[in-house]
């Protein structure tokens, strides 16, 4: 059986860690959905236009060209994880009038309740994506406590190197999501989290939170983007060019 789709009316925080301080908190809405699922909402389409919706196109391998929940199913089974024995959900934010950026999107990987693996899929501004996989020795459910640890290959943000680990927290229960990702780097880094309550997604949602609390979809999340790479610049934060992207898809 399929699931309907999720609505997360979440908040996003980010606290830079070191010598130059930045912290900020938006509201953000992402949706948690059943990849082959196609109900839902009139407002709401896979793989289609229309005021939200979540395209296959945009998730799952490279940018504009992604092959959705396949791609996603690969890469589990290529690290271990038996075909069949999970039910994989996306949670993403979901473009706007066709329109989309997202920083982060993730692939869940489901037992019952259990999750057993998350693959992290991150954009950055400058048309770049890379994957990290989570999970724990021998997909053993992940618990809230469980801190998952992946090197940091990939260039996100001008004002942090690529250097360090990153550290991931996740809590997916059926009321709500909680994600805590710590980028630690000596002294320097960023604490990121995601938290929101799961409600379905309804046409009511959907006009209420892409039309009055948080319109432009994309377009707002680029602007919110910039205007806090401003705010680091006029307090002097080091901007490091962009580097070559590493050649492996998933890490």
């Amino acid at each position: 059986m399929t699931m309907a789709p999720d609505h997360i009316a979440g908040h996003t925080v980010h606290a830079r860690r070191g010598a130059v301080a930045n912290a900020f908190r938006y509201s953000v809405d992402y949706v948690l959905i059943d990849p082959d699922a196609r109900n839902g909402p009139r407002l709401f389409s896979r793989n289609r236009f229309n005021l939200i919706s979540v395209q296959d196109r945009h998730h799952g391998g490279p940018r504009g060209k992604g092959r959705g929940a396949a791609w996603a199913r690969e890469v589990l089974a290529d690290h271990g994880l038996e075909p069949g024995r999970t039910r994989l959900l996306l949670l993403t934010q979901p473009a706007f009038l066709g329109r989309i950026f997202n920083p982060v999107s993730f692939w869940l990987a489901m037992a019952g309740d259990d999750l057993l693996a998350v693959i992290a899929e991150v954009d950055n501004t400058f048309g770049d994506r890379h994957c990290y996989l989570s999970h724990k020795p021998g997909f053993t459910p992940i618990a809230p406590a469980d801190r998952l640890t992946s090197r940091k290959v990939f260039h996100v943000s001008p004002f942090q190197k690529v250097a360090g680990e990153y550290a991931f927290n996740f809590l997916i229960a059926r009321d709500r999501i909680s994600i805590r990702i710590l980028h630690r780097n000596g002294d320097e880094g960023v604490v990121a989290t995601l938290t929101g309550p799961r409600a379905p997604l309804t046409d009511r949602t959907i006009l209420t939170s892409t039309l009055l609390r948080r319109p432009f979809g994309a377009l707002r999340t680029v602007a919110l983007i910039y205007w806090q790479a401003l705010k680091l610049k006029l307090k002097g934060a080091h901007y490091t060019a962009r580097p070559t992207p590493p050649a492996e898809e998933v890490t």
